[in-house]
């Protein structure tokens, strides 16, 4: 009987040592995969930020320079207003001058008919003049517009093409 004990001790003592030797190998597999998948995670973690800060940097140098597009714009339109506002402000004093000039002209006219004339000659040429400047600030106006949009469109440009340009990748 006690050999047969033993025997049972032994098969016991072997089948836990088995089971053992399984656990230790399951377990070591198990860490091994863990770390295994935890590298390849943080290696695809790693990528990932550094593809979103490459991205997010090219996208504030983007905003930077389609801000500044704007300013520069803003900038020609300032300018733009201002040589309007000396151009309409030139015209309001000749138009003054001229205006003083045919009324000495008229204050001195000896009867009504060199009134009418005179008159009719300052009519004609405010309406020229009028017409003049105002086609003169029309021309600045359309020179201007044309001039500001420049920056605008140029970046409008690079932004679609940077944004197409991973779509078609």
């Amino acid at each position: 009987m006690s050999v047969v004990k033993s025997k049972k001790s032994e098969d016991a003592a072997q089948s836990r040592s088995s089971v053992e030797e399984q656990f230790r190998l399951g377990n070591g597999a198990a860490q091994r995969g863990f770390e295994q998948a935890a590298s390849v995670t943080r290696e695809q973690f790693d990528r990932a930020s550094k593809t979103l800060f490459k991205n997010y940097e090219e996208f504030s140098e983007l905003s930077k320079e389609n801000i500044d597009a704007f300013v520069k714009s803003g900038t020609i339109v300032a300018k733009g207003f201002e040589e309007a506002g000396k151009a309409w402000i030139d015209f309001t004093r000749r138009s003054f001058e001229t205006s003083m000039e045919t009324a000495k002209a008229v204050m001195s006219c000896k009867d009504l008919r060199e009134v009418v004339d005179v008159q009719s000659d300052y009519a004609r040429t405010s309406f020229d003049s009028l017409v003049n400047e105002g086609s003169k600030l029309s021309e600045l106006g359309v020179k201007v517009a044309n001039e500001a949009l420049e920056p605008i469109q140029s970046r409008i440009n690079v932004t679609v093409e940077k944004i197409l340009k991973p779509a078609a990748a």
